[in-house]
């Protein structure tokens, strides 16, 4: 299943997160970078030693996420909040993701807070403060990859 190109994409950064959310779910991942600006970043402030800390432009964030289906096999973000910040193209979301690690067919749980900024309806600034030690399984490593 892939997004439906007549249908517009938000612009809004809540609905633009919303949306690339169900991009994910639908696992389309292409119109998910899409999403992003060229010169798109994203950081990840917590990640471990021999993971990307930070991917810069709409290519290596495509590499870094290329394979995700692979490995992740999302089912649902069934605890989202949204905040909004006193920038209007600034949100701070806290979410969580469900679903299995595909190797080993185990459960996938993970909680994240992203920070994510949007600039001219296109992801510029995506920082993600998810937690590597929740992430036991070395099958769930999609991540390495993209070194």
């Amino acid at each position: 299943m892939s997004s439906n190109p007549t249908t517009p994409t938000p612009t809004a950064p809540a609905d633009l997160f919303r949306h690339s959310l169900r991009l994910l779910l639908e696992k389309d991942i292409p119109a998910w970078v899409g999403l992003w600006a060229e010169d798109g970043v994203a950081e990840f402030p917590f990640a471990p030693e021999g993971w990307p800390r930070r991917l810069d432009g709409r290519e290596a964030v495509a590499a870094y996420m290329r394979n995700y289906p692979d490995h992740i096999d999302l089912h649902d973000f069934p605890d989202l909040t949204i905040h909004r910040t006193t920038d209007p193209e600034v949100i701070v979301v806290e979410m969580r993701g469900v679903g299995r690690l595909v190797r080993t067919d185990s459960p996938f749980d993970m909680t994240y807070v992203v920070v994510v900024t949007v600039r001219d309806g296109r992801i510029t600034a995506y920082r993600d403060y998810w937690n590597p030690l929740a992430l036991q399984d070395p099958a769930a490593d999609f991540t390495r990859s993209a070194r």
